[in-house]
C-alpha cells in the first residue's frame, strides 16, 4: 500500500508536463459518440445502443488539473425479452457531465465527477410500435457518477466513460432497484476559447 502511495505521489509532482493547453486557457470541445445502456438489478436486461452527442466547455485550472461542464444528449434504455416478443425501454435523457481531468501522461486523462440527468422521453417499443410511458414509470432525474479516461492528440479526444447511477430510475418496478450504468465512448475536438 506504501509503495502505491509514493507512486501515485511521484506521478502527481510529474504530472506538470503534461497539460494539453495553458493554465487558465478555456476550450470548446462538440462530442459525438456511442452509449451502450443498461440497468442494474434487472437480468432479465439486455444493452440498448444508443446515441451520445453533445459539448463540453474545459477550464485548465493547473498544469495537470482541469474542470469541465457540458450537455450531452444521450439515448439510454435497456432490451428485454417479454413472452418471446424483444421490447425495448427507450429512455433519454439530458445530461450535465461536471468532471475533474487528472493528466497523468501527455495526452492521456483520468476523469471523474458527478453527472444529472433530466428525462427527455421514455417509450416502450414492441413489435415497431412505440407505447408512451407514464411519467410516474420513469424518474425524472437521474443521478451518476462518471469515471474514465481521454486521450488527446492534435486537439482531437477519444474519451470512455463508465457512468454508474446513483439513483432508482423508477419507484414503480416493484422489488427492482434498477438504476442506470452507461458505458459510453466519444471522439470530440477541442477548440481554444
Amino acid at each position: 500500500m506504501k509503495k502505491l502511495f509514493m507512486v501515485a505521489i511521484m506521478m502527481m509532482a510529474t504530472a506538470g508536463a503534461f497539460a494539453q493547453h495553458a493554465v487558465g486557457s478555456f476550450t470548446l470541445q462538440p462530442r459525438i459518440g456511442v452509449n451502450i445502456a443498461n440497468v442494474t438489478d434487472f437480468d432479465e436486461a439486455d444493452p440498448r445502443i444508443g446515441l451520445a452527442a453533445g459539448a463540453e466547455l474545459e477550464y485548465q485550472v493547473t498544469d495537470w488539473l482541469s474542470l469541465a461542464g457540458g450537455a450531452m444528449y444521450s439515448m439510454q434504455g435497456f432490451k428485454v425479452d417479454v413472452f418471446g416478443s424483444d421490447a425495448t425501454a427507450k429512455i433519454d435523457y439530458l445530461n450535465i457531465p461536471i468532471v475533474a481531468n487528472f493528466y497523468i501522461l501527455k495526452g492521456l486523462a483520468l476523469k471523474a465527477g458527478i453527472q444529472p440527468g433530466f428525462k427527455l422521453s421514455a417509450k416502450a417499443s414492441s413489435n415497431d410500435k412505440d407505447v408512451e410511458l407514464l411519467d410516474d414509470d420513469v424518474k425524472g432525474f437521474d443521478l451518476s457518477i462518471p469515471v474514465g479516461l481521454s486521450y488527446e492528440y492534435k486537439n482531437f479526444v477519444l474519451d470512455g466513460r463508465w457512468n454508474v447511477g446513483a439513483t432508482k430510475i423508477s419507484e414503480e418496478i416493484e422489488g427492482i432497484k434498477a438504476q442506470n450504468t452507461v458505458f459510453q465512448i466519444t471522439l470530440g475536438y477541442k477548440f481554444g476559447l
